[in-house]
């Protein structure tokens, strides 16, 4: 019986693992941000609101989408900030976003799930963000 129980573990502690990596086929989209704080408001507590609030929203919102925070520390967009995104693939993410990176019609029923974390964001900041498409060869 120990014998099971820990190969049972070792088998879901390989599958989580297995479950974050990036793999062939999948769809990454990278958002450099271009961040506006309101008065009073550091980029720390802009991100840590990111970080603790906006993100699981997301996230809950949309499965099959893994949100990463981002700083660039060097070269072009050095002190910058980002956002990754990590799709199973591009028909996932092309369930909440035209090509054209403007939302269908079910990336607008997230948008209006997320419009309270959103304005409470916007009470910190605001951000737009350019954005490009790479799927894992």
């Amino acid at each position: 019986m120990k014998k099971f129980t820990l190969i049972t573990l070792l088998m879901l502690f390989v599958g989580m693992l297995y479950g974050q990596s990036i793999i062939k086929g999948n769809l990454i989209c990278t958002k450099t941000m271009t961040v506006t704080l309101k008065d009073g408001v550091t980029m720390d507590k802009f991100i840590k609101f990111l970080n603790s609030k906006y993100k699981p929203e997301v996230e809950k919102n949309m499965p099959g989408c893994k949100v990463y925070t981002v700083k660039a520390i060097k070269g072009e967009n050095a002190d910058s900030y980002g956002l990754i995104m990590v799709f199973k693939n591009e028909k996932e993410r092309s369930k909440y976003f035209n090509p054209d990176g403007t939302s269908t019609k079910v990336g607008k029923g997230v948008e209006e799930k997320l419009k309270k974390v959103t304005e409470e964001l916007e009470k910190l900041g605001t951000y737009t963000t350019k954005y490009t498409d790479w799927v894992v060869q």
